[in-house]
């Protein structure tokens, strides 16, 4: 399941330090600007409604840490989930399988970016596009989706991620705010 808040600048940070685990308290509060700390909040708020929605648990999560520093819910590791935001957008995917998620909010997108995240037929789709942007946004989140799911992240050579398409199931919503991928293995 998809759980999304696209209002996170609307959140009362002291209420919602209140509901949260110990854990995540101490770690949203180590961010410097407020904007990180909602942020973190609104995704772990986010993944506590879906935790009870889907599996009836209501007590906040602790996580634990795999190598790597991917977490899981500690007593859960059949409840899988990933997170994601970008400007006052937070999104939470929440699986029964591995799951890699990325929400992209529009921006300026340089075409040295461009060159050096996507290949030669994704330039070319990017390029020939009506809405550049948010096709470049559309393909990076598939492939920031994809790395999550494979617990790799960013890696130096981004422009082949998506060569092995046929291994993972990719969904990808476009709005006129933001662009957001959720990738499973097939």
């Amino acid at each position: 399941m998809i759980y999304l808040n696209d209002h996170t600048e609307l959140l009362d940070i002291d209420a919602a330090l209140s509901k949260v685990s110990e854990q995540r308290r101490e770690q949203a509060l180590k961010f410097a600007h407020e904007s990180g700390r909602r942020l973190s909040l609104a995704v772990y708020l986010l993944l506590m409604e879906g935790l009870q929605n889907e599996y009836g648990i209501t007590e906040p999560p602790v996580f634990e840490y795999l190598e790597g520093g991917k977490p899981i819910i500690k007593g859960h590791p059949e409840i899988h989930f990933n997170f994601s935001h970008s400007g006052d957008v937070a999104l939470c995917a929440i699986d029964n399988q591995p799951v890699g998620a990325d929400i992209e909010m529009p921006r300026k997108i340089t075409s040295s970016l461009i060159a050096y995240t996507m290949n030669e037929e994704e330039r070319a789709i990017i390029e020939s596009a009506s809405d550049q942007v948010m096709t470049f946004l559309s393909f990076w989140t598939k492939k920031e989706a994809v790395l999550k799911l494979t617990g790799e992240g960013i890696r130096s050579d981004l422009k082949t991620v998506l060569e092995n398409h046929e291994l993972y199931h990719i969904e990808t919503i476009t709005t006129d705010h933001y662009v957001y991928s959720i990738a499973k293995f097939k």
